[in-house]
């Protein structure tokens, strides 16, 4: 498949080029930097701005889906509206492209601890996080009105770590996964492979889902 990834020189975004440079795959990356991506045949690096929707539509022309992991940064001051801003663009620009395929990494805060109570909203979880899960929370909340692209949003586990890949872990919905009582892990590159598999193979069209061990 041909397949633009926006943010691919970040945490998530690293671990996606990754696994879909090893499936195979023919990847755009739309960066900030360019220079920090590898050079590899199956690849095409290319400065973008998200929030610049008239280029980012011409960029995107041609390929049979779209990753984001676009991330505004955590020391961003106004990462909340950084992040709402962004991923309308993204949007409104793979409308304007043409692609009816999205899929979109966001987080785990807005994943429900019980009916109506969603993890962003419990009292231990951590303040410095905050603005931008609200940022992930609404998108998520614009997407699901969203009735012309076929989006799908990939929430991970309440930890979300560095580690091997197994390929083996669970599937989930709107609820946040636990093992023994504590909420549950999953590894970046096994967030690759679950987001790289619903991409080949969609499963959870216009729907979220969330994954762990």
């Amino acid at each position: 498949m041909k397949l633009a990834l926006i943010g691919a020189t970040g945490y998530v975004g690293a671990a996606l080029l990754e696994e879909a440079l090893n499936r195979g795959h023919q990847v755009t990356a739309l960066v900030r930097h360019p220079e920090k991506l590898p050079q590899h045949g199956g690849l095409a690096a290319q400065r973008a701005d998200v929030h610049d929707v008239a280029a980012l539509t011409e960029q995107l022309r041609g390929h049979d889906a779209v990753l984001s992991a676009f991330n505004p940064g955590w020391g961003v001051a106004d990462i909340r509206e950084q992040f709402i801003a962004g991923s309308r663009a993204i949007v409104a620009a793979t409308k304007a492209a043409g692609l009816k395929r999205l899929l979109v990494v966001g987080g785990a805060g807005s994943l429900y601890l019980a009916p109506g109570q969603q993890l962003i909203d419990s009292a231990g979880f951590p303040a410095e996080y905050k603005e931008g899960a609200e940022g992930a929370r609404q998108a998520l909340d614009e997407l699901r009105d969203e009735a012309e692209l076929e989006w799908t949003f990939l929430s991970p586990a309440a930890h979300l770590e560095p580690g091997p890949r197994t390929g083996q872990f669970r599937l989930g919905g709107e609820q946040l996964l636990m093992n023994n009582g504590a909420p549950g892990h999953i590894s970046v590159a096994d967030l690759a492979v679950a987001l790289l598999d619903e991409t080949e193979q969609p499963r959870h069209v216009r729907q979220r889902f969330t994954l762990a061990y």
